[in-house]
């Protein structure tokens, strides 16, 4: 995948509005309905203000929000589910340091309520480190300077945006300044880890059939394996399933597949893709369409 997915308009506008909504209406008046805040501050790490989201809305409008975010995960990653997610808010002086997260998922997801292009604060956008940063000696060239924008991808937390990234990769928010105490003012999000990753099928294809399949792609991926090609990450993809049994339309969705040597994780994508490109799945009842996702653990 690249560094990072935008999602602008993740969900309908409406949906979006409702949890803003509720968030600005609980904070507008005073009563203990406020009262739900940990502020969270580890020093030199992290600081901000942090409730567990799936007690902080409504039910109907947070389950449409997760019933959402769950199916785009299932069709897009490959993952079956999420992480207990966490509304957090950001004022003055908060934000995080780099960090990288593991091991909570192979993805992270940040969804924004923020109302980002009347925001009265500086930072808050979400920082991650460039590929060309953690290969730096591979890629290096004398004489050549670096400026913030070579080291990082900065993502604005824009209203209705889901990003969502290889949590490996040092990340972090930049600290907010500007004067904004009240959280109506500040950076608004829910985030957690995309988890659970296994196949997820659409149609008739049973799941035995397809595992066999997989089964015979783990054999000849093994054979790469012992023979000293090596990466990890998590490689996902998606194909259709005719109804003869052939695959067609394959597409890779996400590939943060990692190595010493980047030609191995090239390698082990490349044979992905040629062995589902060849395999028969044997006639079925209809056409189906499979999000794989495969994972890569190795030394």
């Amino acid at each position: 995948m690249r560094s990072v997915l935008k999602i602008d308009r993740f969900q309908p506008a409406a949906r979006a509005r409702a949890l803003r909504s509720h968030f600005e209406e609980r904070f507008s008046a005073a009563g203990a309905n406020r009262f739900v805040w940990d502020y969270w501050d580890v020093p030199d790490q992290y600081r901000l203000l942090r409730t567990p989201a799936w007690t902080f809305f409504p039910r109907r409008e947070y389950e449409a929000f997760h019933r959402s975010l769950v199916l785009w995960g299932r069709e897009t990653l490959g993952c079956h589910d999420i992480s207990p997610p966490w509304l957090s808010c950001y004022v003055e002086g908060c934000g995080q340091e780099l960090h990288g997260d593991l091991p909570h998922g192979p993805f992270a997801f940040v969804y924004s309520l923020t109302p980002w292009d009347r925001r009265k604060f500086r930072g808050g956008e979400t920082l991650l480190l460039k590929d060309s940063i953690l290969s730096y000696w591979a890629d290096f060239r004398a004489g050549r300077g670096l400026e913030h924008r070579d080291i990082f991808e900065k993502v604005p937390a824009r209203f209705n945006r889901l990003v969502v990234f290889d949590p490996r990769v040092p990340h972090g928010v930049k600290r907010l300044e500007g004067g904004v105490h009240s959280v109506l003012d500040g950076r608004l999000v829910i985030h957690g880890w995309f988890v659970q990753p296994r196949p997820f099928i659409a149609g008739p294809l049973q799941t035995r059939v397809l595992q066999s399949a997989i089964d015979g792609l783990s054999e000849r991926l093994g054979e790469l394996l012992a023979a000293g090609v090596a990466a990890n990450g998590v490689l996902s993809l998606r194909f259709a399933v005719s109804p003869a049994g052939r695959v067609g339309g394959l597409r890779v969705l996400s590939n943060t597949l990692r190595s010493r040597e980047a030609r191995d994780a090239r390698l082990l994508a490349r044979e992905v893709e040629t062995f589902l490109g060849r395999v028969s799945l044997g006639r079925q009842r209809g056409s189906s369409r499979v999000t794989l996702p495969l994972i890569f653990e190795t030394s």
